[in-house]
């Protein structure tokens, strides 16, 4: 079998760089982006900011999102099993000559599948949204109380080898503070 096969070097350390402007923070990007840190790329880096910053998508890349994804399938799950749910009730629930008249009614069905479809959807838009976002995940202990104030953090896992010239960049770019914990 010829191939190459790409060694997974585990992440051995969580660095926090705070900075006090956005420019500074920008450039400590671009540099990860240029690999002035070998085997790091912008997908590493977690931006902390006390504000919103429109152009940030410029500098980190539009980062993939999987919301949409639990939209579609939980109004699909809603509008399927609202319609059955629906339809199993009406054939099941004292089930009488009617005289002619069907025992499922479509038209009435489509619309409380449909309004189904709408709860299911945004009940998985919610559940989505938390589990993209990790909300429900254990934070890491790493964070400076200063980014709710007036400074930007940029949080990066490393390994041994690149916690050195990531530490470099960072003070290239004057770093005001660094913090660091240990992965296990």
């Amino acid at each position: 079998m010829a191939g190459s096969s790409k060694k997974i070097v585990a992440k051995t350390r969580r660095v926090l760089g705070l900075f006090g402007d956005f420019d500074q923070a920008f450039e400590v990007i671009a540099g990860i982006r240029r690999y002035q840190v070998p085997g790091l790329t912008v997908d590493d880096v977690t931006l902390k900011s006390p504000i919103e910053h429109p152009e940030i998508e410029d500098v980190l890349g539009e980062r993939p999102t999987d919301i949409p994804k639990f939209a579609f399938w939980g109004g699909l799950f809603g509008l399927v099993f609202g319609f059955l749910f629906l339809a199993g009730a009406q054939a099941n629930f004292l089930v009488q000559p009617q005289g002619g008249k069907p025992v499922i009614t479509i038209p009435s069905n489509v619309v409380l599948a449909y309004e189904m479809m709408i709860l299911f959807g945004v009940l998985s838009t919610l559940a989505g949204f938390i589990i993209g976002g990790r909300l429900m995940r254990k934070s890491s202990g790493l964070y400076d109380t200063a980014i709710t104030v007036d400074q930007i953090g940029i949080v990066i896992e490393v390994t041994d080898k690149q916690y050195q010239p990531l530490t470099e960049l960072f003070k290239k770019h004057n770093v005001i503070e660094m913090h660091e914990e240990a992965l296990s």
